[in-house]
Protein backbone atom coordinates (compact mmCIF):
# COMPACT_ATOMS: atom_id res chain seq x y z
CA UNK A 1 0.00 0.00 0.00
CA UNK A 2 1.12 3.30 -1.09
CA UNK A 3 1.91 5.92 1.39
CA UNK A 4 1.00 9.59 0.21
CA UNK A 5 2.54 12.89 0.77
CA UNK A 6 0.63 15.91 1.78
CA UNK A 7 1.08 17.43 -1.55
CA UNK A 8 0.47 14.48 -3.52
CA UNK A 9 -3.07 14.00 -1.39
CA UNK A 10 -4.20 17.53 -1.99
CA UNK A 11 -3.30 16.70 -5.97
CA UNK A 12 -4.96 13.94 -6.10
CA UNK A 13 -8.07 15.87 -4.57
CA UNK A 14 -7.85 18.65 -7.04
CA UNK A 15 -7.25 16.03 -10.45
CA UNK A 16 -10.51 14.01 -8.50
CA UNK A 17 -12.20 17.16 -9.31
CA UNK A 18 -11.41 18.18 -12.00
CA UNK A 19 -11.36 14.49 -13.90
CA UNK A 20 -14.45 13.02 -12.02
CA UNK A 21 -16.14 16.76 -13.31
CA UNK A 22 -17.34 16.62 -9.28
CA UNK A 23 -17.56 19.41 -7.06
CA UNK A 24 -15.47 20.02 -3.85
CA UNK A 25 -18.31 19.53 -1.80
CA UNK A 26 -19.11 16.28 -3.60
CA UNK A 27 -16.20 15.03 -2.38
CA UNK A 28 -16.74 16.38 1.00
CA UNK A 29 -19.85 14.30 1.11
CA UNK A 30 -17.95 11.39 -0.67
CA UNK A 31 -15.63 11.34 2.22
CA UNK A 32 -18.04 11.82 5.34
CA UNK A 33 -20.14 9.00 4.15
CA UNK A 34 -17.84 6.69 4.31
CA UNK A 35 -16.86 7.59 7.82
CA UNK A 36 -20.54 7.32 8.61
CA UNK A 37 -20.72 4.23 6.90
CA UNK A 38 -18.08 3.12 9.27
CA UNK A 39 -19.87 3.93 12.38
CA UNK A 40 -23.73 2.62 11.26
CA UNK A 41 -21.96 -0.67 10.44
CA UNK A 42 -20.75 -1.07 13.65
CA UNK A 43 -23.72 0.80 15.73
CA UNK A 44 -26.77 -0.62 14.17
CA UNK A 45 -28.73 2.30 15.57
CA UNK A 46 -27.46 1.92 19.13
CA UNK A 47 -28.87 5.02 20.54
CA UNK A 48 -25.44 6.09 22.18
CA UNK A 49 -24.52 9.62 22.46
CA UNK A 50 -22.57 10.82 20.03
CA UNK A 51 -19.97 14.01 19.82
CA UNK A 52 -19.02 15.56 16.47
CA UNK A 53 -16.36 18.29 17.11
CA UNK A 54 -15.91 20.23 13.58
CA UNK A 55 -13.05 22.67 12.96
CA UNK A 56 -13.35 25.20 10.61
CA UNK A 57 -11.98 23.82 7.67
CA UNK A 58 -12.48 21.31 5.27
CA UNK A 59 -11.84 18.43 8.12
CA UNK A 60 -14.63 20.45 9.98
CA UNK A 61 -16.75 20.05 6.95
CA UNK A 62 -16.47 16.26 6.76
CA UNK A 63 -17.42 16.39 10.34
CA UNK A 64 -20.77 18.02 9.32
CA UNK A 65 -21.69 15.89 6.64
CA UNK A 66 -20.68 12.74 9.11
CA UNK A 67 -23.01 14.57 11.60
CA UNK A 68 -26.11 15.17 9.53
CA UNK A 69 -25.78 11.41 8.12
CA UNK A 70 -25.98 10.52 11.77
CA UNK A 71 -29.18 12.43 12.40
CA UNK A 72 -30.67 11.61 9.30
CA UNK A 73 -30.64 8.05 10.31
CA UNK A 74 -32.09 8.56 14.09
CA UNK A 75 -29.01 8.89 16.25
CA UNK A 76 -28.72 10.93 18.84
CA UNK A 77 -26.10 13.61 18.01
CA UNK A 78 -24.31 16.58 19.33
CA UNK A 79 -22.17 18.80 17.27
CA UNK A 80 -19.57 21.69 18.30
CA UNK A 81 -17.99 24.36 16.10
CA UNK A 82 -14.56 24.91 17.59
CA UNK A 83 -14.19 28.43 16.37
CA UNK A 84 -10.27 28.73 16.32
CA UNK A 85 -9.84 31.54 13.29
CA UNK A 86 -12.37 33.73 11.68
CA UNK A 87 -11.67 32.27 8.03
CA UNK A 88 -14.02 29.37 7.36
CA UNK A 89 -13.40 27.78 4.00
CA UNK A 90 -16.74 27.48 1.71
CA UNK A 91 -17.43 24.00 1.32
CA UNK A 92 -17.59 24.06 5.57
CA UNK A 93 -20.17 26.60 5.48
CA UNK A 94 -21.85 24.84 2.53
CA UNK A 95 -22.54 22.08 5.29
CA UNK A 96 -23.11 23.88 7.67
CA UNK A 97 -26.47 25.33 6.15
CA UNK A 98 -27.28 21.98 5.40
CA UNK A 99 -27.07 20.88 9.11
CA UNK A 100 -28.77 23.67 10.18
CA UNK A 101 -32.04 22.89 7.23
CA UNK A 102 -32.75 19.65 9.79
CA UNK A 103 -32.74 22.15 12.72
CA UNK A 104 -30.11 21.31 14.36
CA UNK A 105 -27.74 24.04 15.33
CA UNK A 106 -24.11 23.31 16.15
CA UNK A 107 -22.62 24.43 19.55
CA UNK A 108 -19.74 27.15 19.19
CA UNK A 109 -17.02 26.71 21.43
CA UNK A 110 -14.72 30.35 20.74
CA UNK A 111 -12.57 30.41 23.58
CA UNK A 112 -14.58 33.05 25.45
CA UNK A 113 -13.39 33.29 29.34
CA UNK A 114 -16.16 31.43 31.42
CA UNK A 115 -17.33 29.50 28.44
CA UNK A 116 -18.22 25.70 29.79
CA UNK A 117 -16.40 23.03 27.96
CA UNK A 118 -18.94 20.01 26.96
CA UNK A 119 -19.93 17.01 29.24
CA UNK A 120 -18.00 14.08 27.82
CA UNK A 121 -19.27 10.72 29.24
CA UNK A 122 -17.11 7.30 28.48
CA UNK A 123 -20.11 5.64 27.57
CA UNK A 124 -20.10 8.33 24.39
CA UNK A 125 -18.54 8.60 21.32
CA UNK A 126 -16.95 11.11 20.01
CA UNK A 127 -15.87 12.15 16.32
CA UNK A 128 -12.72 14.40 15.69
CA UNK A 129 -12.82 16.68 12.75
CA UNK A 130 -11.16 19.67 14.39
CA UNK A 131 -8.07 19.61 12.46
CA UNK A 132 -6.87 18.02 9.26
CA UNK A 133 -4.16 17.26 7.60
CA UNK A 134 -2.69 20.54 6.85
CA UNK A 135 -2.06 21.29 10.23
CA UNK A 136 1.24 23.19 10.64
CA UNK A 137 1.72 24.47 13.94
CA UNK A 138 0.62 22.85 17.25
CA UNK A 139 -2.92 23.42 18.82
CA UNK A 140 -2.43 26.18 21.69
CA UNK A 141 -4.32 28.05 24.09
CA UNK A 142 -7.95 27.09 24.48
CA UNK A 143 -8.27 24.85 21.67
CA UNK A 144 -5.44 22.63 23.86
CA UNK A 145 -7.69 22.67 26.57
CA UNK A 146 -10.06 21.59 24.72
CA UNK A 147 -8.03 18.39 23.02
CA UNK A 148 -7.26 17.43 26.74
CA UNK A 149 -10.79 17.49 27.64
CA UNK A 150 -11.76 15.22 24.78
CA UNK A 151 -8.59 13.13 26.02
CA UNK A 152 -9.54 12.99 29.67
CA UNK A 153 -12.75 11.69 28.89
CA UNK A 154 -13.00 7.88 28.91
CA UNK A 155 -15.36 8.10 25.88
CA UNK A 156 -14.22 5.98 22.28
CA UNK A 157 -12.52 9.01 19.78
CA UNK A 158 -12.82 8.06 15.80
CA UNK A 159 -10.36 10.39 14.47
CA UNK A 160 -11.61 11.65 11.32
CA UNK A 161 -8.44 11.48 8.57
CA UNK A 162 -6.06 12.77 11.30
CA UNK A 163 -5.98 13.07 15.29
CA UNK A 164 -6.09 16.79 15.59
CA UNK A 165 -2.92 18.28 16.54
CA UNK A 166 -0.71 15.69 14.54
CA UNK A 167 1.14 17.04 11.93
CA UNK A 168 2.18 15.09 8.87
CA UNK A 169 5.79 15.98 8.45
CA UNK A 170 6.46 17.76 12.14
CA UNK A 171 6.34 15.56 15.09
CA UNK A 172 4.71 17.13 17.97
CA UNK A 173 6.33 18.27 21.15
CA UNK A 174 6.65 16.34 24.37
CA UNK A 175 3.57 18.56 25.90
CA UNK A 176 1.81 19.35 22.65
CA UNK A 177 -1.98 18.60 23.37
CA UNK A 178 -3.02 16.05 20.50
CA UNK A 179 -6.19 13.68 19.75
CA UNK A 180 -5.65 10.08 21.50
CA UNK A 181 -7.57 8.75 19.51
CA UNK A 182 -8.97 5.03 19.75
CA UNK A 183 -9.14 4.77 16.07
CA UNK A 184 -8.09 6.94 12.65
CA UNK A 185 -10.24 6.77 9.54
CA UNK A 186 -7.93 7.70 7.13
CA UNK A 187 -9.22 9.25 3.75
CA UNK A 188 -7.37 6.73 0.69
CA UNK A 189 -4.26 5.86 2.15
CA UNK A 190 -2.43 5.41 5.74
CA UNK A 191 -0.16 8.64 6.80
CA UNK A 192 3.48 8.40 7.37
CA UNK A 193 3.17 9.68 10.72
CA UNK A 194 1.23 6.77 11.58
CA UNK A 195 4.20 4.48 12.09
CA UNK A 196 6.53 6.89 13.44
CA UNK A 197 7.09 6.53 17.32
CA UNK A 198 6.62 10.14 18.00
CA UNK A 199 3.52 10.77 15.87
CA UNK A 200 2.31 7.03 15.76
CA UNK A 201 1.27 6.93 19.35
CA UNK A 202 -1.75 9.01 19.17
CA UNK A 203 -3.39 6.28 16.99
CA UNK A 204 -4.39 2.80 18.79
CA UNK A 205 -5.27 1.90 15.36
CA UNK A 206 -6.44 3.40 11.72
CA UNK A 207 -8.00 2.12 8.90
CA UNK A 208 -7.92 3.33 5.25
CA UNK A 209 -10.94 4.14 3.45
CA UNK A 210 -11.31 4.88 -0.42
CA UNK A 211 -12.89 7.85 -1.43
CA UNK A 212 -12.39 7.07 -5.06
CA UNK A 213 -9.58 9.78 -5.82
CA UNK A 214 -8.13 9.92 -9.00
CA UNK A 215 -6.35 6.24 -9.57
CA UNK A 216 -4.56 7.10 -12.57
CA UNK A 217 -2.20 9.93 -10.55
CA UNK A 218 -1.97 7.61 -7.37
CA UNK A 219 -0.53 4.81 -9.37
CA UNK A 220 1.67 7.20 -11.90
CA UNK A 221 3.03 9.24 -8.93
CA UNK A 222 6.25 8.30 -6.79
CA UNK A 223 4.73 7.47 -3.32
CA UNK A 224 6.34 9.34 -0.47
CA UNK A 225 6.70 5.33 1.43
CA UNK A 226 5.23 2.17 0.73
CA UNK A 227 3.48 0.00 3.09
CA UNK A 228 4.61 -3.93 3.19
CA UNK A 229 1.74 -5.81 3.78
CA UNK A 230 0.90 -10.01 2.79
CA UNK A 231 0.00 -8.84 -0.86
CA UNK A 232 3.34 -6.98 -1.09
CA UNK A 233 5.31 -9.36 0.41
CA UNK A 234 4.13 -11.90 -1.55
CA UNK A 235 4.93 -10.14 -4.77
CA UNK A 236 8.43 -10.55 -3.41
CA UNK A 237 8.51 -14.57 -3.22
CA UNK A 238 10.74 -16.33 -5.53
CA UNK A 239 9.19 -20.14 -5.86
CA UNK A 240 12.20 -23.06 -5.66
CA UNK A 241 12.54 -24.86 -8.30
CA UNK A 242 12.03 -29.07 -8.67
CA UNK A 243 15.37 -29.90 -9.92
CA UNK A 244 17.21 -27.55 -7.33
CA UNK A 245 19.99 -28.78 -4.91
CA UNK A 246 21.07 -26.99 -2.26
CA UNK A 247 24.19 -25.46 -4.01
CA UNK A 248 21.27 -23.35 -6.22
CA UNK A 249 20.48 -21.50 -2.62
CA UNK A 250 24.03 -20.28 -1.96
CA UNK A 251 26.37 -20.63 0.94
CA UNK A 252 25.47 -18.20 3.92
CA UNK A 253 28.91 -16.93 5.95
CA UNK A 254 27.79 -15.70 9.41
CA UNK A 255 30.93 -13.91 11.08
CA UNK A 256 31.08 -12.71 14.80
CA UNK A 257 30.57 -14.27 18.28
CA UNK A 258 32.71 -13.77 21.30
CA UNK A 259 33.19 -15.54 25.00
CA UNK A 260 29.81 -15.15 26.65
CA UNK A 261 28.09 -13.96 23.00
CA UNK A 262 28.04 -17.21 21.04
CA UNK A 263 24.63 -17.58 21.50
CA UNK A 264 23.84 -14.77 18.83
CA UNK A 265 25.97 -16.60 16.14
CA UNK A 266 23.87 -19.72 16.90
CA UNK A 267 20.42 -17.60 16.34
CA UNK A 268 21.53 -15.50 13.20
CA UNK A 269 23.03 -19.38 11.66
CA UNK A 270 19.52 -21.10 12.38
CA UNK A 271 17.64 -18.23 11.16
CA UNK A 272 19.52 -17.87 7.90
CA UNK A 273 19.09 -22.36 7.29
CA UNK A 274 15.11 -21.62 8.11
CA UNK A 275 14.77 -18.99 6.09
CA UNK A 276 16.23 -20.99 2.96
CA UNK A 277 20.08 -20.67 2.25
CA UNK A 278 21.44 -23.82 0.40
CA UNK A 279 24.79 -24.13 2.84
CA UNK A 280 25.77 -22.37 5.96
CA UNK A 281 29.23 -22.06 7.49
CA UNK A 282 29.74 -19.71 10.94
CA UNK A 283 32.85 -18.53 11.92
CA UNK A 284 33.70 -17.80 15.18
CA UNK A 285 35.82 -17.87 17.96
CA UNK A 286 37.52 -21.47 19.38
CA UNK A 287 35.16 -21.32 22.67
CA UNK A 288 32.36 -21.74 19.98
CA UNK A 289 33.15 -24.42 18.46
CA UNK A 290 31.28 -27.17 20.75
CA UNK A 291 28.68 -24.94 20.82
CA UNK A 292 27.63 -24.13 16.94
CA UNK A 293 28.67 -27.93 16.17
CA UNK A 294 26.06 -29.31 18.70
CA UNK A 295 23.48 -26.96 18.55
CA UNK A 296 23.55 -26.05 14.96
CA UNK A 297 24.61 -29.74 13.13
CA UNK A 298 23.34 -28.40 9.93
CA UNK A 299 25.88 -25.81 9.28
CA UNK A 300 29.56 -25.97 9.25
CA UNK A 301 31.95 -24.27 11.47
CA UNK A 302 35.37 -22.10 11.09
CA UNK A 303 37.43 -21.34 13.90
CA UNK A 304 39.87 -18.07 14.92
CA UNK A 305 43.25 -19.16 16.08
CA UNK A 306 42.00 -16.73 19.51
CA UNK A 307 39.94 -18.84 22.23
CA UNK A 308 37.18 -16.03 23.22
CA UNK A 309 37.34 -13.37 20.29
CA UNK A 310 37.87 -12.93 16.85
CA UNK A 311 41.66 -11.82 16.04
CA UNK A 312 41.64 -12.31 12.26
CA UNK A 313 39.19 -13.45 9.13
CA UNK A 314 40.29 -15.84 7.40
CA UNK A 315 38.42 -18.80 5.36
CA UNK A 316 38.85 -20.49 2.30
CA UNK A 317 35.63 -20.24 0.78
CA UNK A 318 33.84 -18.63 -1.84
CA UNK A 319 30.10 -17.58 0.23
CA UNK A 320 27.39 -16.11 -1.34
CA UNK A 321 26.98 -13.70 0.74
CA UNK A 322 28.52 -12.40 4.52
CA UNK A 323 26.33 -11.52 7.90
CA UNK A 324 28.89 -9.97 10.41
CA UNK A 325 28.47 -8.43 13.19
CA UNK A 326 26.71 -10.15 15.72
CA UNK A 327 28.24 -10.94 19.41
CA UNK A 328 31.18 -10.03 17.88
CA UNK A 329 32.68 -7.49 20.62
CA UNK A 330 34.78 -5.08 19.90
CA UNK A 331 38.46 -6.25 21.15
CA UNK A 332 41.30 -3.72 20.29
CA UNK A 333 42.31 -7.30 17.44
CA UNK A 334 39.05 -7.98 16.68
CA UNK A 335 38.73 -4.10 15.01
CA UNK A 336 41.62 -4.69 13.39
CA UNK A 337 40.50 -7.63 11.91
CA UNK A 338 37.41 -6.19 10.80
CA UNK A 339 39.47 -3.46 9.02
CA UNK A 340 41.18 -5.75 7.49
CA UNK A 341 38.55 -7.88 6.44
CA UNK A 342 36.92 -4.85 4.96
CA UNK A 343 39.53 -3.86 2.66
CA UNK A 344 39.95 -7.47 0.96
CA UNK A 345 36.07 -8.52 1.03
CA UNK A 346 34.42 -8.73 -2.39
CA UNK A 347 31.25 -10.79 -0.98
CA UNK A 348 27.54 -9.07 -0.53
CA UNK A 349 27.66 -8.19 3.67
CA UNK A 350 24.59 -7.77 5.75
CA UNK A 351 26.19 -5.96 8.86
CA UNK A 352 24.99 -5.80 12.30
CA UNK A 353 25.78 -5.14 16.14
CA UNK A 354 29.23 -4.45 16.83
CA UNK A 355 30.45 -4.32 13.26
CA UNK A 356 28.06 -1.33 12.72
CA UNK A 357 30.06 0.51 16.44
CA UNK A 358 32.94 0.00 14.76
CA UNK A 359 32.11 1.65 11.23
CA UNK A 360 30.33 4.14 13.96
CA UNK A 361 33.55 4.80 15.19
CA UNK A 362 35.48 4.69 11.72
CA UNK A 363 33.50 6.24 9.48
CA UNK A 364 36.53 5.86 6.50
CA UNK A 365 35.65 2.30 6.12
CA UNK A 366 31.93 2.87 4.95
CA UNK A 367 33.84 3.85 1.46
CA UNK A 368 35.25 -0.13 1.60
CA UNK A 369 31.85 -1.46 1.99
CA UNK A 370 30.35 -3.13 -1.19
CA UNK A 371 27.77 -1.34 -2.76
CA UNK A 372 23.94 -2.17 -1.14
CA UNK A 373 25.40 -3.68 1.52
CA UNK A 374 22.68 -3.84 4.28
CA UNK A 375 23.10 -2.52 7.61
CA UNK A 376 20.55 -3.00 10.15
CA UNK A 377 20.86 -0.24 13.40
CA UNK A 378 18.68 0.05 15.65
CA UNK A 379 18.10 3.33 17.48
CA UNK A 380 21.19 3.67 18.88
CA UNK A 381 23.49 2.13 16.55
CA UNK A 382 21.77 4.24 13.92
CA UNK A 383 22.75 7.69 16.23
CA UNK A 384 26.18 6.73 16.27
CA UNK A 385 26.07 6.23 12.33
CA UNK A 386 24.23 9.32 11.64
CA UNK A 387 23.89 11.69 14.44
CA UNK A 388 21.61 12.71 16.48
CA UNK A 389 17.93 14.16 15.40
CA UNK A 390 15.50 16.16 16.61
CA UNK A 391 12.25 14.05 15.40
CA UNK A 392 11.02 10.73 13.36
CA UNK A 393 11.23 13.29 10.13
CA UNK A 394 14.68 14.89 10.47
CA UNK A 395 16.14 11.08 11.48
CA UNK A 396 14.30 9.57 8.41
CA UNK A 397 15.89 12.31 6.34
CA UNK A 398 19.33 11.67 7.77
CA UNK A 399 19.23 8.35 6.98
CA UNK A 400 18.20 8.91 3.61
CA UNK A 401 21.00 11.32 3.03
CA UNK A 402 23.42 8.61 4.91
CA UNK A 403 22.12 5.47 2.65
CA UNK A 404 22.35 7.45 -0.40
CA UNK A 405 26.00 8.71 0.17
CA UNK A 406 27.36 5.29 0.27
CA UNK A 407 25.22 3.31 -1.71
CA UNK A 408 23.72 1.18 1.09
CA UNK A 409 20.20 -0.44 2.77
CA UNK A 410 19.51 0.70 5.62
CA UNK A 411 17.18 -1.25 7.98
CA UNK A 412 16.29 1.00 10.97
CA UNK A 413 14.86 -1.07 13.64
CA UNK A 414 11.82 -1.00 15.53
CA UNK A 415 8.16 -1.03 15.82
CA UNK A 416 7.34 -0.52 12.26
CA UNK A 417 10.87 -1.33 10.94
CA UNK A 418 11.44 0.68 8.08
CA UNK A 419 13.72 0.32 4.82
CA UNK A 420 15.77 2.94 3.34
CA UNK A 421 17.01 2.81 -0.51
CA UNK A 422 18.51 5.84 -1.80
CA UNK A 423 14.79 7.83 -2.12
CA UNK A 424 12.97 4.78 -1.46
CA UNK A 425 11.07 4.08 2.21
CA UNK A 426 9.08 0.77 2.92
CA UNK A 427 7.30 0.63 6.12
CA UNK A 428 6.75 -2.73 7.96
CA UNK A 429 3.35 -3.67 8.81
CA UNK A 430 4.31 -7.16 10.89
CA UNK A 431 6.02 -7.39 14.46
CA UNK A 432 5.00 -6.64 17.96
CA UNK A 433 6.18 -5.69 21.39
CA UNK A 434 6.80 -9.40 22.14
CA UNK A 435 9.91 -9.02 19.49
CA UNK A 436 11.63 -6.74 22.04
CA UNK A 437 13.86 -9.11 23.35
CA UNK A 438 17.44 -9.96 23.15
CA UNK A 439 18.36 -12.03 20.06
CA UNK A 440 15.46 -10.63 17.57
CA UNK A 441 17.93 -8.44 16.06
CA UNK A 442 20.17 -11.50 15.91
CA UNK A 443 17.41 -13.43 13.77
CA UNK A 444 17.00 -10.92 11.33
CA UNK A 445 20.26 -10.68 10.38
CA UNK A 446 20.56 -14.20 9.61
CA UNK A 447 17.77 -14.23 8.06
CA UNK A 448 18.30 -11.44 5.47
CA UNK A 449 21.78 -13.02 4.99
CA UNK A 450 19.75 -16.46 3.72
CA UNK A 451 17.43 -14.97 1.30
CA UNK A 452 20.85 -13.06 -0.46
CA UNK A 453 22.28 -16.33 -0.23
CA UNK A 454 19.51 -17.81 -2.35
CA UNK A 455 19.48 -15.06 -5.36
CA UNK A 456 16.95 -12.40 -3.91
CA UNK A 457 18.32 -8.83 -4.72
CA UNK A 458 19.63 -7.39 -1.22
CA UNK A 459 17.18 -4.53 -1.66
CA UNK A 460 13.83 -7.34 -1.31
CA UNK A 461 16.18 -9.73 0.93
CA UNK A 462 15.99 -6.80 3.31
CA UNK A 463 12.46 -5.27 2.69
CA UNK A 464 10.95 -9.24 2.34
CA UNK A 465 13.17 -10.31 5.59
CA UNK A 466 11.76 -7.61 7.68
CA UNK A 467 7.95 -8.44 6.78
CA UNK A 468 9.22 -12.47 7.46
CA UNK A 469 10.80 -11.82 10.39
CA UNK A 470 7.21 -9.52 12.11
CA UNK A 471 4.83 -12.27 10.57
CA UNK A 472 6.58 -15.39 12.50
CA UNK A 473 6.71 -12.95 15.77
CA UNK A 474 2.64 -12.55 15.32
CA UNK A 475 1.99 -15.92 14.74
CA UNK A 476 4.41 -17.01 17.67
CA UNK A 477 2.86 -14.67 20.38
CA UNK A 478 -0.60 -15.85 19.39
CA UNK A 479 -0.16 -18.73 21.05
CA UNK A 480 2.21 -17.52 23.88
CA UNK A 481 1.91 -13.84 24.57
CA UNK A 482 4.00 -11.05 24.35
CA UNK A 483 6.09 -11.82 27.34
CA UNK A 484 6.83 -15.24 26.38
CA UNK A 485 8.44 -14.97 23.14
CA UNK A 486 11.85 -14.91 22.48
CA UNK A 487 14.08 -15.06 19.43
CA UNK A 488 14.43 -18.69 19.18
CA UNK A 489 10.67 -18.70 19.31
CA UNK A 490 10.92 -16.45 15.78
CA UNK A 491 12.99 -18.89 14.28
CA UNK A 492 10.86 -21.81 15.16
CA UNK A 493 8.22 -20.25 13.17
CA UNK A 494 9.77 -18.75 9.96
CA UNK A 495 8.53 -21.61 8.09
CA UNK A 496 4.66 -20.98 8.95
CA UNK A 497 5.22 -16.93 8.23
CA UNK A 498 6.05 -18.43 4.57
CA UNK A 499 3.04 -20.97 4.49
CA UNK A 500 1.00 -17.56 5.80
CA UNK A 501 1.40 -15.72 2.59
CA UNK A 502 -0.77 -18.53 0.49
CA UNK A 503 -3.07 -18.87 3.46
CA UNK A 504 -6.43 -17.82 2.31
CA UNK A 505 -8.72 -16.02 5.15
CA UNK A 506 -11.84 -18.71 5.61
CA UNK A 507 -15.39 -17.24 4.90
CA UNK A 508 -17.74 -19.32 7.15
CA UNK A 509 -20.85 -20.78 4.73
CA UNK A 510 -24.16 -18.13 5.35
CA UNK A 511 -26.46 -19.66 8.05
CA UNK A 512 -29.26 -22.01 6.13
CA UNK A 513 -32.65 -20.57 7.18
CA UNK A 514 -34.85 -22.72 8.63
CA UNK A 515 -37.88 -23.19 6.45
CA UNK A 516 -41.05 -21.18 7.29
CA UNK A 517 -43.91 -24.07 7.56
CA UNK A 518 -46.37 -21.22 6.16
CA UNK A 519 -44.40 -21.52 2.54
CA UNK A 520 -44.18 -23.99 0.23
Amino acid sequence: MNIFSLEQIREADRLTILNQNITSDALMERAGTRVFEWLDGRLQGNPVLIHVFCGIGNNGGDGLVIARLLLESGYKVKSYIVDFSEKRSKDFLLNLDRIKSLKHWPEHFGGEKGEELPQLKPEDIIVDAIFGVGLNRPASGWVGKLIDHINASGAFVLSVDMPSGLSMHVAPKTDAPVIQANHTLTFQSPKLAFFLPGSGVYTDSWEAVDIGLDAAYLQSVEPEAVLIGKQEALSLYIPRKKFSHKGTYGHALVIGGSYGKVGAVYLAGKACLSVGAGLLTTYLPKCGYPVLQTALPEGMVLTDVNEDHISTIAFDLKPTVIGIGVGLGRHRATVDAFKAFLRKNTSPLVVDADALNILSENHDLLELLPLESVLTPHPKELERLIGSWKDDFEKLEKSRQFAGKYNLILVIKGAHTTTIHKDRIYVNSTGNPGMATGGSGDVLTGMITGLISQGYTALYAAVFGVYLHGKAGDIAVSGMGYEALTATGIIDHIGNAFMDLFAREEHLPPEKEEEDPEKG
